[in-house]
């Protein structure tokens, strides 16, 4: 009876409804069985608490692996499986915005410029084709501003100037001259200032010019060297090279005879190249010159275009011709050069 009571009392414990009517055999395996529960109810606990420790190592402090990582990826997941379903609602709540009102019309590029433009505008005919002498006269008549403006030359080229024998680049003397005023630095020996001076050089130097550079000083806009003193600008080419500064061959500005080229870059001598979309520009004078220089300027310019043609080149050399002033309108022009 010691070993029922016991029983009982342990039933109790365990909040089983058993009495003393129940067989000792009766409480024992009611007793058992609620054991049995607790533990797979434990086994189960323990289960769930490794699955999240599991999930919890999956998942990485920084990189891909990480919870931002995936919250940001599970966000486009779902955006892109909307997008898909053809639903544009915001998923921060917020409505939908949809464009309200008809389309902003675009207008015309001339209707955007100045009055006094589209005035003076009025004077040319944008089909028409003029003549070389007829079109820097009307270039003159339609100057927008109150400057000297410069007048320029626009000749778009059927080269390719990725190729090297098609990468048109020389000088032209201009007989009337640019209208503007050059000053030329010198950078020579000892034995051509005086001479370089002579002939109207505005800085003249040796060593005093290599202290002006490391200072970057450019109080020029040509720069003409000797050969043998072309080394000593290696180490500036960074600093002359982006501004069209650096002396070149090509352009005249290396040479033995100082004096003659700077008579030359003072009197008109200016250097043109195509660019990368195969057009060359060129200012060949100022409004105030009137139609007949600019004329003379503009067939010494394209003389020394034509004796640029490559001889490699297929089809038309020169594609098209304009002329205008600094902020005039553009004047189509019968091509020269052929």
């Amino acid at each position: 009876m010691a070993k029922k009571a016991d029983l009982l009392d342990q039933a109790k414990e365990l909040g089983l409804e058993v009495t003393e009517k129940n067989t000792i055999a009766e409480i024992e395996a009611a007793i058992a069985t609620t054991n049995s529960d607790d533990v797979t109810a434990t086994t189960d606990t323990d289960t769930v608490s490794e699955e999240k420790t599991a999930e919890e190592k999956v998942t990485a402090k920084a990189g891909k692996r990480s919870e931002k990582s995936l919250r940001e990826a599970e966000e486009i997941a779902e955006k892109e499986a909307r997008k898909e379903a053809g639903d544009t609602t915001p998923t921060d709540g917020s409505e939908a915005r949809t464009a309200k009102g008809p389309k902003p019309v675009v207008r015309p590029r001339i209707e955007r410029r100045g009055k006094s433009y589209r005035n003076l505008a009025k004077q040319v005919e944008s089909e028409k084709v003029y003549p070389l002498a007829e079109a820097l006269d009307l270039a003159t008549k339609t100057n927008p501003v109150k400057f000297d403006a410069s007048v320029e030359l626009h000749i778009r080229l059927g080269v390719d100037p990725r190729q090297a024998d098609q990468n048109i680049r020389a000088t032209v003397s201009l007989p009337n001259g640019t209208g503007k005023k050059i000053r030329v630095a010198v950078f020579a020996p000892d034995a051509e200032h005086a001479a370089a001076k002579k002939a109207g050089a505005d800085v003249v130097g040796d060593e005093e010019f290599i202290k002006q550079l490391e200072k970057e000083e450019l109080n020029f806009d040509i720069l003409v060297a000797t050969p043998q003193y072309m080394p000593k600008l290696g180490k500036f080419a960074r600093l002359l090279g982006p501004r069209g500064l650096m002396p070149n061959p090509k352009s005249g500005t290396v040479a033995t005879d100082v004096a003659k080229a700077v008579t030359e870059a003072k009197a008109g001598k200016v250097e043109y190249r195509v660019d990368k979309q195969a057009i060359v520009h060129l200012a060949i004078g100022k409004v105030s010159f009137g139609a007949a220089k600019l004329e003379e300027n503009a067939q010494a310019f394209f003389a020394s275009l034509q004796s640029q043609k490559p001889g490699s080149i297929k089809g038309s050399y020169v594609i098209s011709t304009s002329v205008s002033t600094s902020q005039g309108p553009g004047i189509k022009v019968e091509s020269i050069v052929r």
